[in-house]
């Protein structure tokens, strides 16, 4: 398992961050914590099954921006 933390910019509410987690939920993280007053998400997820690049664009899908 890894654990990286990205710096998400757009989001406002819980609403984001629970569209956010959900998104990344479905692609197959094991764990997503996002938390839009301080505009990361920590995720976890497994090496072999997904990639950060699929990550992100998850995120980017939903309309935020991944820095």
């Amino acid at each position: 398992m890894a654990t990286i933390t990205l710096k998400v910019t757009g989001m406002h509410c819980k609403s984001c961050e629970m569209l956010i987690t959900d998104a990344l939920e479905e692609a197959g993280v094991s764990s997503a914590k996002v938390d839009s007053k301080t505009g990361t998400a920590i995720i976890e997820f497994d090496e072999k099954k997904t990639k950060i690049e699929k990550i992100k664009k998850v995120i980017e899908n939903e309309g935020y921006k991944v820095q």
